[in-house]
């Protein structure tokens, strides 16, 4: 008995600390930062526009046959735990539930070229283009322009099945009425925000021990970034979208990162931290960028 109240709040303390760092990092305002970005860089709408339809066109099906056939069943399911605000979780879960179905056939057919070329196009206007080149062909056209070609990488698969089983075995939780969907967003965001850095990461060329390393001194900011793309995902038919945008933050932060506390990446926890922060980052191109017309 006293070994289980010693574990209860042994979890509760850190899930405290990790709440509370979570949102000193202000990693929870990068994936808001690039929807900012993308209205603010024209020449990123180029890479953004045929992504775009397909994502649009994907959500659109998907969300509205889920609707169509499972939102009935769920809300009388939810009806006996929230009585007249069942209707306000039973959303909930059927937009989770098809941002699975989404996720997962956008990734597999379209989505994870676009989202490394677009994280490598931001990191080159905020002038890195030394780590860009470590996994892109990178040149300069007659106006001045440096210009994306191919990636010099393998792919990244992005698809998580211990991401998407975690996702899953939480979407429960969305039926408790607010704070529900907030566990749920925490809880996944430990997961689905380092993710966002995956690019990053490969450029960088850590290794799994380097990598877990920075991530975990880093847990709540990933958290926090995590949570607030996954809302984000979760809006109706235009998530994908966000889903891009939210690849913009995370390059944003990448490169803030890189021009804060280049390859230091040491253990300890890191609170808002410069790295770690939206402050004095570029609100037009240091570096004019043409995504080019190559394919992947």
């Amino acid at each position: 008995m006293e070994s289980a109240k010693t574990a209860a709040i042994e979890q509760l303390t850190e899930a405290t600390t990790l709440s509370r760092d979570a949102v000193l990092s202000q990693a929870w305002s990068y994936p808001i930062l690039g929807i900012t970005y993308l209205v603010s860089h024209p020449n990123l709408y180029s890479a953004v526009a045929p992504v775009v339809v397909k994502a649009l066109t994907t959500s659109l099906a998907i969300t509205g046959a889920m609707f169509f056939f499972t939102f009935i069943p769920q809300l009388a399911i939810c009806a006996l735990f929230s009585g007249p605000l069942a209707f306000i979780p039973a959303i909930t879960l059927v937009l989770g539930e098809s941002y699975v179905l989404i996720t997962f056939v956008s990734k597999a057919f379209f989505l994870n070229t676009a989202q490394d070329k677009i994280f490598d196009a931001v990191l080159l206007q905020q002038g890195n283009q030394s780590l860009v080149e470590k996994g892109r062909q990178v040149k300069s056209n007659s106006a001045g322009f440096k210009v994306l070609g191919k990636s010099l990488m393998k792919p990244l698969d992005r698809f998580s099945k211990d991401g998407v089983i975690r996702y899953i075995i939480s979407l429960p939780l969305n039926s408790i009425p607010g704070v529900g969907t907030v566990l749920f967003l925490l809880y996944n965001g430990v997961k689905s925000g380092p993710g966002f850095h995956a690019r990053y990461f490969q450029l960088k060329n850590f290794d799994k021990s380097t990598r877990d390393s920075f991530v975990q001194s880093r847990r709540g900011a990933y958290t926090a970034f995590g949570a607030t793309a996954l809302a984000l995902n979760l809006v109706p038919v235009v998530g994908l979208l966000f889903t891009l945008t939210s690849t913009i933050g995370a390059a944003l932060w990448a490169s803030k990162i890189e021009k804060t506390q280049g390859t230091s990446y040491g253990a300890g926890r890191k609170v808002g931290t410069p790295g770690e922060t939206v402050d004095q980052i570029p609100a037009r191109d240091q570096i004019q960028v043409d995504l080019g017309q190559e394919h992947d």
